[in-house]
């Protein structure tokens, strides 16, 4: 049997999900695993000193566990999970039954009885739960929401949650405090457990770019056409390998002040590689790199079919290191067995934990007893080290604990670092070239081939360009512009086009989507610039439709700002907001509706807002854009719920004060003159957008513009008759 050299590589990553505005960590997927996933996947090889290990640690993720650690942090989920259940406000109970039951059923709430209970009571009564739940039904909630997602060894051991978890249920404010205290204690130990690992020699600890950005598509966005040339091309690319350059020379510096260690290795986010990608980690000081088999066939031209034992053809290729050269140096690639990882990330949870890793052990035992190559084969498993166990039982620690005992009891399968294994391999053959591609597919699809991540692309590289644009001295200040490309790294991360287009979903993409577009809005204010109307637009195809009705009749309406005669806009068109389909603990909406129609001469604009918008936002802009060939922009300023000031501009030419009316008292009415407006076409375009200072907060319509049909059968201006006749 040739000996198997084991590379075990789990990728720590959760997205730096802040709020640029209010610092707040928006949503608690990084505090959550780390309690559970975190510090117990490193812990637990304490009890397998022989079994090496690499773990990949995201820079913006270890950013957040320090932030954690320190115990200086905004996370709406943890003040809402430890609030005095008396105290809870009927907001922020719905809020509560929104976020505390997003976990696995089977393997986490099904494993708490009291849980599984309230989950069950809760789908019962459906909105009726806020009140119906008891101050314990709350109380039972938010210690059970948290304490589910606690590492096992924590379960098993630690005084205050083993008591927490034997009591199961009847919990006290004091049980709830003793938690809260118990998850500070885990948090702080987390990156220390990582550096303690290192110390022993028993881990490898590798990093990805800052801000898990797809580093291909940052060089250029060209490259994606390389990989699948069905995939449609931004135009103009995007083209900044000065940012991909970027973000790998921040990662390192951070990985070393939190660990101890200078990363040598690096997992590109999502696997995502290409020749000019390979350089530039090269030349930022990387000694080696990986990705997925699926790249490996497409840079020497060849497949890996499994035959039925799951047996790839050329397994002498996959699995050895490849060495790439460039005039300036040279990097190792590694390539995943992408078969054998996806049986670890989503097969294996179906199984029985020890006949899972019977078969995953059996399976490195095949490689070792088929493949006769007269040197050490080197398998590398990479895949995420933290979602996957959610739908284990226990968390995936007893499937890990019965498959790193064997891997260590069999002296022909060595469980070695990435560089180990390296160094172990020998004469390791060279490529000529690096393909283009990611894990997924061996292309770049899943965040460049939807008109949705085109969309996405399109808002980032605008705001790249404004960037770009204020580079002349006296502008901005240098403090202002780190700000600003600040933002810029941020939004060049994978994660935001991961959750658009149709691949992904989740009760979060309402969060994903705001939060994406007010980081690029974030660059438009550190450069004291106007940020553009469509990043209050969302990206993401919109979960429940607006309502429209089309007029019903002409309009002759008091321009006041108030509704002084109700019958006054009766047969109006009307777009109306529904949210019923959005979760609770989604994002602030302010527009409620929009009402609109003519006379023979005028455009009348009517905008409501949602009942206690206007307390919460006494100060801001409400933007009216009416397009008919060229652009109407309407601006009008509210200060202290007050009409403060109006600017109105078509094309490149201020509007003539007679050709607009505007009013505000609680609500907003215009009359826009039809004379000001050269239409050519059957229709007019409108929508409203939101702001507070420079950023968007909310838009009617949300999805595209909304359309007013003209002509006398829709209660509109007549077709035949010229402008300003």
């Amino acid at each position: 049997m040739n000996r198997v050299h084991l590379v075990l590589l789990w990728h720590m990553h959760q997205p730096d999900y802040r709020d640029p505005v209010t610092g707040a960590f928006v949503l608690p997927w990084t505090r959550l695993h780390a309690l559970k996933d975190y510090w117990g996947m490193v812990k637990l090889l304490e009890e397998f000193p022989a079994v090496h290990a690499t773990f990949n640690l995201v820079p913006s993720l270890v950013r957040q566990l320090q932030e954690y650690a320190g115990g200086e942090f905004h996370e709406p989920w943890f003040d809402l999970a430890f609030c005095p259940a008396a105290d809870l406000s009927r907001q922020q109970c719905r809020e509560i039954l929104a976020r505390a039951f997003q976990a696995n059923p089977s393997q986490i709430l099904r494993r708490w009885p009291r849980y599984w209970e309230l989950f069950q009571k809760a789908n019962q009564l459906r909105a009726a739960a806020p009140d119906r739940f008891s101050t314990r039904d709350w109380r039972d909630l938010q210690v059970l929401s948290q304490l589910a997602w606690t590492d096992e060894e924590y379960l098993a051991h630690h005084p205050v949650v083993q008591a927490l978890s034997q009591k199961g249920a009847g919990f006290s404010e004091d049980d709830k405090a003793g938690l809260r205290r118990a998850q500070a204690e885990l948090l702080v130990q987390v990156l220390p457990e990582y550096r303690r690992a290192a110390d022993r020699g028993q881990i490898e600890i590798s990093t990805s770019p800052f801000y898990h950005p797809i580093l291909p598509l940052l060089i250029h966005s060209d490259v994606a056409r390389e990989a699948n040339p069905q995939t449609p091309l931004l135009h103009p690319p995007f083209r900044h390998p000065e940012d991909a350059r970027e973000q790998l020379v921040r990662a390192r510096p951070l990985i070393q002040q939190a660990c101890g260690v200078t990363p040598s290795g690096l997992w590109p986010s999502e696997g995502s590689v290409s020749d000019q990608a390979a350089r530039i980690a090269a030349a930022a000081g990387f000694r080696w790199l990986a990705s997925d088999e699926g790249v490996l066939g497409k840079s020497i031209g060849v497949g890996f079919w499994r035959d039925s034992r799951g047996l790839p053809q050329n397994a002498d290729r996959l699995y050895s290191p490849h060495r790439l050269r460039f005039d300036d140096g040279e990097i190792i690639a590694l390539f995943r067995d992408h078969f054998i990882s996806d049986l670890v990330g989503f097969s294996y949870s179906r199984m029985d934990p020890a006949g899972a890793a019977e078969d995953l052990y059996g399976r490195l035992r095949a490689i070792g007893e088929s493949v006769s190559v007269g040197r050490p084969l080197t398998v590398c498993l990479i895949l995420d080290g933290e979602n996957a166990w959610e739908s284990f039982v226990q968390n995936g620690r007893p499937f890990l604990r019965e498959f790193y005992r064997r891997v260590q009891a069999d002296p022909e399968i060595r469980a070695l670092t990435a560089s180990e294994a390296i160094a172990a391999a020998g004469d390791i053959p060279a490529i000529e070239r690096l393909a283009a591609g990611s894990w997924i597919n061996a292309n770049f699809d899943v965040w460049f081939g939807h008109n949705e991540d085109q969309r996405a692309w399109e808002l980032l590289r605008a705001a790249h360009d404004a960037y770009d644009r204020s580079s002349s001295p006296g502008e901005v200040t240098r403090a202002q512009r780190d700000r600003a490309y600040e933002s810029l790294l941020v939004a060049e991360g994978s994660d935001w086009c991961w959750w658009f287009g149709p691949e992904h979903a989740s009760s979060d993409d309402v969060d994903f989507d705001s939060l994406f577009r007010t980081h690029l809005a974030q660059v438009y204010a550190a450069l004291r610039l106007e940020a553009p109307d469509n990043l209050a637009q969302p990206i993401k195809a919109a979960r429940a439709p607006g309502m429209l009705v089309p007029p019903s009749g002409y309009l002759s309406p008091r321009i006041d700002g108030r509704i002084s005669d109700y019958f006054e806009w009766i047969g109006a068109g009307l777009y109306a907001a529904d949210w019923r389909g959005t979760a609770m603990h989604a994002s602030v909406h302010y527009l409620r509706e929009l009402r609109f129609g003519f006379d023979a001469d005028h455009l009348f604009v009517r905008v409501d807002f949602r009942p206690g918008a206007l307390d919460a936002l006494p100060n801001c802009e409400i933007r009216v854009i009416v397009r008919a060939g060229e652009e109407l922009r309407i601006g009008v300023r509210i200060q202290d719920r007050k009409l403060a000031e109006v600017n109105a501009e078509i094309g490149d030419r201020e509007l003539a004060g007679d050709a607009l009316v505007v009013a505000f008292d609680g609500i907003l009415e215009l009359s826009i003159a039809r004379q000001s407006l050269a239409h050519q076409e059957a229709r007019l375009l409108l929508r409203v957008a939101l702001w507070q200072g420079a950023l968007p907060l909310d838009l009617l319509p949300r999805e595209e513009d909304l359309e007013l049909q003209l002509g006398e059968e829709n209660f509109a201006w007549a077709l035949s008759r010229p402008p300003g006749a």
